[in-house]
């Protein structure tokens, strides 16, 4: 299978696209070029690299997980550990990118959106570092999950912007970013944070966030002298997890796993589960599987973690997931908990909430696997930022912590 590629729209087979406000095309135009001399231009990939490695702290560790893989008795499971990062999680990968782009474009002023703070932590990061302005847009119940990166960005002299319409919860983040970029797009970059988006983002993302999978399989062909039979990754938009799997798409053989967030159970309404309702639909500039109502209205979400649950899918994941090339099971929050503990407690690494599904999904499915096989775990980000809502939510179901 070739790799997939948007046309010249942004189209991911029939994904994708640009469904944006006519005063958006210009700097979406300006944006797509910029990014297209800037991937061709030496001295942005040299100065892109020596950011990542002497900032970031790239390359990241690809780790056996030998208490797990003993304790599971399947797969020899790796994990590949972007919790190191700096910033704790895989978003500075992108914001790293784009805040170079920013400056190529002559642009001074950033806004981002963010939903359990890491990518809204990583662009008043990079905007720290190079000194621009900063606003991010953050929904109020998710700012009370994520008090902790709230104070982290508002530290780095970024500007937060509670959102307190609707669900005040991700997709009103951006709702609020976009309303902001109308606006100010000639001083302004929106910076955003996952796969998502109209084109040239879904694109652009995947290309800075691709270093994950490519760092991964050279280090597993290092340290085992072949590829994994399988990636799994957690899915929100779906940044960390089209990573990871974009340098794997033309090898067939291996299984490319995406874990959504199941919420409650995918049989009611709070979940943010998109492949289990199968319904395709246009949301904030693209064309993808998108939850909805029976009317055709945006859906209420619902997951335990923070980044999980957007109701949309990246356009990339759309077409993977109908060309049979990408699987997206879902696990649910308790499920998610119990991930959480499980690697904490095996390996001593503590995983962000949304990486807790897919290391969850690893342990509900270990039997399907072999001591022959190979799997290669994405630990997206670090779970700091989670235990005072994971042991609110455990006293809440009266389970005693450290069980």
């Amino acid at each position: 299978m070739k790799a997939t590629q948007p046309d010249n729209k942004g189209h991911f087979g029939k994904y994708g696209g640009m469904y944006v406000p006519e005063t958006l095309m210009e700097p979406l135009n300006e944006l797509t070029r910029v990014f297209k001399q800037a991937k061709k231009d030496p001295s942005f990939k040299k100065e892109l690299r020596h950011c990542l490695r002497e900032y970031v702290g790239r390359p990241t560790p690809l780790c056996l997980a030998e208490r797990m893989t003993e304790e599971l008795g399947s797969a020899r499971i790796y994990l590949k550990r972007e919790d190191l990062c700096h910033t704790g999680a895989h978003k500075i990968n992108n914001a790293m990118g784009q805040i170079l782009l920013a400056k190529r474009m002559g642009k001074k002023r950033i806004i981002a959106e963010t939903g359990a703070g890491q990518h809204g932590v990583a662009t008043a990061t990079v905007c720290a570092m190079f000194g621009f302005e900063c606003r991010i847009y953050m929904g109020r119940i998710d700012m009370e999950r994520q008090a902790l990166n709230v104070f982290r960005m508002r530290s780095m002299g970024a500007e937060v912007v509670p959102v307190t319409v609707g669900q005040e919860t991700l997709k009103e983040a951006v709702n609020e970013a976009m309303r902001d970029w109308v606006t100010n797009v000639r001083t302004t970059h929106y910076i955003i944070g996952s796969a998502l988006g109209s084109h040239p983002y879904p694109l652009m993302v995947r290309e800075f966030q691709s270093v994950i999978g490519r760092e991964a399989r050279k280090q597993i062909l290092k340290q085992e002298g072949r590829l994994p039979t399988a990636i799994v990754a957690c899915v929100g938009g779906g940044s960390n997890a089209i990573g990871i799997f974009h340098p794997f798409i033309k090898d067939e053989g291996v299984r490319l796993i995406g874990v959504e967030a199941g919420g409650f159970g995918v049989e009611g309404n709070m979940h943010a589960a998109r492949f289990a309702q199968d319904q395709v639909g246009i949301l904030q500039g693209t064309k993808t599987y998108v939850l909805q109502d029976p009317d055709g209205q945006i859906a209420l979400t619902h997951s335990i973690s923070a980044g999980m649950d957007y109701a949309a899918i990246g356009p990339e994941h759309s077409l993977l997931r109908d060309l049979g090339r990408a699987e997206y099971p879902f696990v649910t929050d308790e499920e998610a908990v119990h991930g959480f503990d499980k690697l904490s407690q095996w390996e001593g690494v503590l995983p962000a909430l949304e990486s807790s599904h897919a290391v969850s999904w690893m342990i509900r499915e270990a039997g399907t696997f072999t001591k022959d096989d190979l799997v290669i775990l994405n630990v997206s980000g670090r779970g700091d930022k989670d235990v005072q809502q994971i042991a609110e939510w455990k006293a809440e179901q009266g389970i005693e912590h450290g069980a």
